[in-house]
Order: structure tokens, then sequence, then C-alpha cells
């Protein structure tokens, strides 16, 4: 059977989701917002608020609806960053933090509108992948003491250096 299906994430904000998206438009490179929908008449929002609106990042697609405050974001759900090397950690790091973010452990942060991010060195999951157990969980150690996650650090703990 061939198929084009295509997940998308959709993200349900107050009444936020256009200022979200120039957000993480100044984040992500290659991002734009693609496509913006107003409440008309007789709809659930205020007649000319935004809706809906479609936006990529870095080519990603993703979806946001301005719901109202009948639901908001937990860490149940986040979206994972797997980022090259330091300077993209750093980078993603401190841009969705940025304006009112907050810091968490092991790699994940909040951005201002709530919304759970996990930056991760593209290396951690090299070493996840590795056969050898005691490497591996010395670098989970390591993860588990962070705030933002530490390239260099994680190694050496996964080396046993």
């Amino acid at each position: 059977m061939t198929t084009t299906t295509r997940f998308r994430p959709c993200l349900w904000f107050d009444d936020q989701a256009e200022q979200a998206a120039t957000f993480y438009g100044t984040v992500f490179p290659n991002s734009r917002i693609t496509s913006v929908s107003h409440y008309g008449p007789d709809m659930p929002g205020p007649e000319g608020a935004v809706m809906y609106v479609e936006f990529e990042l870095d080519g990603q697609a993703i979806s946001a609806i301005n719901g109202g405050p009948q639901f908001t974001f937990s860490e149940a759900i986040s979206l994972e960053i797997m980022c090259a090397d330091q300077d993209e950690v750093d980078h993603y790091w401190n841009g969705l933090i940025a304006d009112g973010g907050e810091p968490g452990p092991c790699g994940w942060l909040k951005d201002q509108y709530g919304l759970s991010w996990q930056v991760v060195p593209a290396a951690l999951s090299e070493m996840m992948a590795s056969d050898d157990e005691a490497a591996k969980q010395r670098a989970m150690r390591a993860v588990l003491a962070m705030s933002k996650l530490e390239v260099a650090a994680i190694q050496r703990a996964f080396d046993g250096t």
C-alpha cells in the first residue's frame, strides 16, 4: 500500500497562536507562516480574531489553533530538537527560554507559551545506541545532573574519562 500520510503537530493556544508561530520562526532557520485563518461571524471565537495558523519550522509543518483557555500544555508531550553540536544546543536552548521561558532538567525546557521542548545533542542518541551498558549508564547519570546538556561532559562520562 502506498501512502502519503504525514504527521503534523497541532498546538492549542488560548489566543497566542500567531505570536507563537512568529516567535518560533525567530529561533528556527528556514521557517515561515504559511497561512492564517480568522474567526467569522457566529463562530466560537471573536469575529476577525486569529483562529488557525499553519507554519513551518525548518521545514517541519506545524499547525496552531486559538481554541481558548480550556486546554494548556504539559510536560506529557514535548518537541525534541536533535542538535548537531554544542553550538546548536546553545542556540535552541537560549532562543526558546528567551522572553519568559524556563529551563528544566535533563535538556528539557518550557518556552514562554508553556510548550515543552527537549534540546538534545545527536551524539547522545548515538551513545544510547551503543552496546556498552556501563558507558550508557555513565552518560545518562551525567545527563540527569544537567539542565542544559553539555556535549563534551556527556562524552567524557560515556568514555569514562
